[in-house]
Formats: C-alpha cells, sequence, structure tokens
C-alpha cells in the first residue's frame, strides 16, 4: 500500500495522508518541469516527456480539486508517479549538467522514462473512468494572460483536456467554455491545441456525438473556430469531423445546427471535402433543412452555403437536382426574410450557371416568375435582394434568344426601366448595365427597349459623370437606333439630335463615346427628316471639326454621308458661312 502503514482502523501519526501525497506529486511534476525548460540535449524525447508530465500535472490537478476522497486505486498511482518522476528528474538533472555517460545510454533511459510515464498516464485515465471526479465546480488552472509563453498555453491546454476526458459533465462543459474562449480571444490557441496538443482535436470531435446540448454545442463552436483556419482544415478531416457534423444537422439542436452548418461551410470551401460530405448524407440533411418551412434565414444562410460549395462537383449537383433541389430554392425566393431569399437566389444562380438543362429547368419550374416577384415594385423587398435578383435573372436569361424573349414576356423591361428612373445610385447603375447588355441580346430586345421608352433614358445619361456610364449609354443607343422604328422615335425629339452634336466638339474632351455617337448619327443619315435636323443644327459644324481634325475616320465618312447629292449646297452653306 505504498506509504500507507495501518494499524487495526486507524493511521499511524505522520504517515502522509492521500491529500499530501498529491500535493506532493503535483508539485514534483512541477519541478521536473521547470528543470526540463533548460535542457538543451534529446529536445525531442524530451518534448515527448513533458507531454506526458503536463498530462499527468493536469490530471493530478483536477484530482486534487475535485471529491476523489481516499480512493485506494489512485493512491498506490500516485506513489508509483512520485516515484518515476523523481527518476525523470535525476535524468532531467544529468542533461542539464550533460554529465552522461553516453548518448545511446541516456536515449535508452529516456525511452524507458517515457514508456514509464505513458503508462501511468493511461492508468490515471482509466482510473477517472471510473468516476473518480464527481465535482463539478473542481478548479480549473487559471487562465494565462495575454502575451503568455507558448509552455504555459500548453499547459492551460492540457489541463482543459484532462478535464475534458476525465471529469464529469459540469466540468466537462467547463472545460469546453474555457477551450472556445482561448481560441476565441487569440488565435495562437489553435495551433496549440492543433500541433502541439492534438489530442484536444480528437476529443472536441468527439463530443459532437455528445447527447447533452451544452456539450455538443460548445464543442461545434470550437470546431468551427479551427476551421476557419485553411492550414488546420486538414486536421480536422483527418480527425473524422464530418460525419459527427452532419449528424449534428440531422438532430442537433437549432443552435447546434447553425454552428455545424457554419463549420461545414468554411470546410467545403476545399472541393476536395465535397464528397465526405456527400457521402455521409450530408447532402440530404441539408436540403432537408432548406425544404422545411419553419426554418430561419440563420441556418438556411450556411446550409445554402454548404450547397452552393458542393455544386462544383457534378455528381453531386446532378444528385441535388434529383432530390428537387431546384424548386426547393425557388420557393424559398419567396420567403419573407432576407437573408433565406439571397442565399436561396445565389443558389439558384449557382447550380446553373454552365449548365443549360439546370437552367432550363430553372425557367421550367418558375424561378424567372420567382425572380421578377422580387423586382416588383408594389413588395418592399430590400436593395440587396433586389439587385442579386437582376443580377440572377441577367445569368440565367441573357445566355439564348428564347430565354430573353420568355423574359421579356414576363414584363422585365418594364421592371428594368422602373430601376433605370427610380432606382437608388446602386441599383440604377446595375439596372443600367443589364439594359445595356440586355440591348445587345436581340433585335426583340431592342424593339421592346425602344417601346418602352429607353432611349430617352440613354439620352439623358450621356451627358453622366462616369465615363463607363456615358459609353454604355452611348453604345446601346447606336445599337437601338438601328432598328427603324426606334430611329423613326429617336428623331422626333429634336433635343436628341442636338445633344449628339454638342457632345461631338472635340475640345470636350471629357465627352461620351465618340465613335458610338457618330454611329448614332450614321444610322441617323438614313432618314431624310434626320439628315436635315443634323445640318441645320447649330452644332453640325462638330462633325466637319472633327473630320478636318483627322480624329475620326468615321467623322469623314459622315461628312461624306450628308454632303451627297442635295444636301452638298445646304452643308456648304452653313459649315462655311
Amino acid at each position: 500500500m505504498g506509504d500507507e502503514v495501518f494499524v487495526g482502523e486507524y493511521k499511524m501519526a505522520g504517515v502522509p495522508t492521500g491529500a499530501s501525497r498529491l500535493r506532493r506529486a503535483v508539485e514534483l511534476i512541477f519541478s521536473l518541469l521547470t528543470l526540463s525548460l533548460s535542457i538543451r540535449v534529446f529536445a525531442g524525447k524530451w518534448q515527448l516527456i513533458r507531454n506526458k508530465l503536463e498530462e499527468l500535472h493536469s490530471g493530478l490537478i483536477a484530482a486534487e480539486n475535485s471529491d476523489s476522497g481516499e480512493n485506494p486505486s489512485l493512491s498506490r498511482l500516485v506513489t508509483s508517479i512520485v516515484v518515476t518522476v523523481k527518476e525523470c528528474h535525476d535524468l532531467g538533472q544529468r542533461c542539464v549538467d550533460v554529465s552522461y555517460s553516453g548518448k545511446l545510454l541516456m536515449q535508452s533511459d529516456l525511452d524507458v522514462a517515457f514508456a514509464k510515464l505513458d503508462g501511468l498516464a493511461k492508468k490515471l485515465s482509466e482510473i477517472y473512468k471510473t468516476g473518480v471526479l464527481t465535482n463539478g465546480s473542481a478548479l480549473v488552472v487559471s487562465k494565462p494572460s495575454l502575451g503568455a509563453s507558448k509552455e504555459d498555453m500548453r499547459f492551460y491546454v492540457r489541463d482543459l483536456l484532462t478535464r475534458m476526458k476525465i471529469g464529469d459533465l459540469g466540468m466537462k462543459k467547463q472545460a469546453l467554455r474555457n477551450l472556445l474562449e482561448v481560441v476565441v480571444e487569440d488565435e495562437k490557441y489553435v495551433k496549440v491545441i492543433v500541433v502541439d496538443v492534438s489530442d484536444v482535436v480528437h476529443a472536441v470531435v468527439g463530443f459532437l456525438g455528445c447527447a447533452e446540448v451544452e456539450i455538443q454545442e460548445e464543442s461545434t463552436k470550437v470546431v468551427s473556430v479551427v476551421a476557419g483556419f485553411d492550414s488546420y482544415k486538414g486536421v480536422l478531416i483527418s480527425a473524422g469531423v464530418i460525419a459527427p457534423l452532419i449528424r449534428v444537422l440531422d438532430c442537433g439542436s437549432e443552435f447546434g445546427k447553425v454552428a455545424s452548418a457554419r463549420c461545414l461551410m468554411k470546410l467545403t470551401e476545399n472541393s476536395d471535402n465535397a464528397w465526405a460530405v456527400s457521402a455521409h448524407g450530408g447532402v440530404t440533411a441539408l436540403l432537408n433543412i432548406c425544404g422545411n418551412g419553419n426554418c430561419n434565414g440563420d441556418l438556411v444562410g450556411p446550409a445554402c452555403g454548404v450547397l452552393r460549395n458542393l455544386v462544383g462537383v457534378d455528381e453531386v449537383k446532378r444528385f441535388m437536382v434529383e432530390e428537387g433541389a431546384v424548386s426547393t430554392f425557388i420557393s424559398l425566393v419567396k420567403s419573407k426574410e432576407e437573408a433565406i431569399q439571397v442565399n436561396s437566389i445565389g443558389f439558384i444562380q449557382s447550380i446553373a450557371f454552365g449548365d443549360e438543362l439546370i437552367r432550363q429547368m430553372v425557367i421550367k419550374e418558375g424561378g424567372i416568375r420567382a425572380l421578377l416577384r422580387v423586382l416588383d415594385p408594389k413588395w418592399s423587398y430590400s436593395s440587396k435582394t433586389k439587385e442579386i435578383a437582376i443580377r440572377a435573372i441577367e445569368s440565367l436569361c441573357f445566355t439564348s434568344s428564347s430565354s430573353v424573349s420568355i423574359l421579356m414576356n414576363y414584363g422585365f423591361v418594364d421592371q428594368l426601366l422602373y430601376y433605370v428612373r427610380n432606382g437608388d445610385v446602386s441599383i440604377q447603375e446595375l439596372a443600367l448595365k443589364v439594359a445595356f447588355k440586355l440591348c445587345g441580346t436581340s433585335e426583340e430586345a431592342k424593339k421592346a427597349m425602344g417601346d418602352s421608352g429607353f432611349m430617352a433614358e440613354f439620352v439623358k445619361f450621356l451627358n453622366a459623370k462616369s465615363f463607363e456610364v456615358r459609353e454604355m449609354a452611348a453604345e446601346a443607343l447606336s445599337g437601338m437606333v438601328m432598328v427603324p422604328r426606334n430611329r423613326k422615335r429617336f428623331v422626333q425629339d429634336d433635343h436628341n439630335i442636338a445633344l449628339l452634336l454638342q457632345l461631338l466638339d472635340p475640345e470636350e474632351g471629357n465627352s461620351g463615346n465618340k465613335k458610338f455617337l457618330i454611329s448614332i448619327l450614321m444610322s441617323l443619315t438614313s432618314c431624310n427628316s434626320a439628315r436635315k435636323k443634323i445640318v441645320s443644327s447649330g452644332y453640325a459644324k462638330n462633325i466637319d471639326k472633327l473630320a478636318e481634325a483627322e480624329v475620326s475616320s468615321d467623322a469623314k465618312k459622315l461628312v461624306k454621308k450628308l454632303s451627297t447629292n442635295r444636301f452638298r449646297n445646304m452643308l456648304n452653306g452653313i459649315w462655311h458661312s
């Protein structure tokens, strides 16, 4: 029985109690840990020994602060620990003094010492599993101050690991809370738990399957923090984190599901992990979440984010489609929560990108109608949601003339015109860019836009401060006036031709794109009334100036066209008066 001597039912006076033996063991281990930091030889072996010493130290402190009582098994083990630590202390001192007889012999002695400590640590863990630590209020080692040494940080983390492994439910919760606190406050702790005390990762991943809600939630938060570091994601994957995270998605608490989805979103940024998520049923679990009418935006957002990360794998994308992903997310576009709307629109755009079959499916199942509903001015959706809807429509419909026709039949041109006229700055500029692209999709689009009144809006933007906006407006107009009925409509407003000619002034270096302005005028010369208005305008000399300065060959062509036959005399009279 080691140091214990019994006489009947009484202990002999002066013989150490269990508590004092524990304290003696803790002090000896701390002394050896301190000594080991000054050892400069056999660094690798001493690092292994130090890891085991820290594990034992944390375990004994945990026992010291709990109601472990005079547990016979623990008492015998503490005696063995004291003996072994004293032997290690002797080895440590000889390494510090470099007073050993030979390197090979010392290496062998250190290997034996490590094996003994490893065995003692395993026995201590087995004892704890029997329920020695029953006091959930057992004290935890004080958290190191900011800027503490790596050794102090490691010691603290090992203490938390011990409590996570062997403590009762209350102690496990407290250890997880403390661990989460330090990894959030200081990313150096993340490296400590991944590189220096790697057992922590396995322990936390193991807690993901815990039936106790709070432990599951806290462990999910810790894993999510670690997943935020690209260089450590592989460690989580190796620890088998995917499967338990998906189980949390299936049957965890609401908060646990949110944290799990966020973690999976970070992990699946690397497409190599997509297969693991799919193989463990993650796609189905995520689609079930998104298809649940009662789910909230905090959960759908990251769940949708995971699915968007997975669509890059063609086989996984096909499975999503077979499972009804398209119809699920089209329904979500109608949600009243902005987060759900934004994420569902983004998902539809991602899954249909570069895939004609899925794009047609989105259109067929009402995806365009759902997006246009977001743009309907009578609905008070946010500008952010409307912007995303416009971008999605452009992505889905502008790739084929048939899709453009469907879009226009649904009234998109009028909605787009509304935002060009009435949108705030960001959405107005986006609407203008989309209108410019729509104008270039088909003859049918040019006609519809001309009928709706787009030309008058493009004319207004010819004087915009932004060169990009001026250029887009000029290019769009040059395309639209190629359509006869648009040309006729444009000429009816005398102000339009006068403005074009005015903007051609060579001295106006910051005007709209002259190439497109001249192109517009070239198209207009096919109309007699337009030719008359051009040559009779007070700004007609600007064309001549450009031609004479040889700034533009297009200007010379325009002069030549305007100077033929019946207009030659008129031009000579105006330009050379």
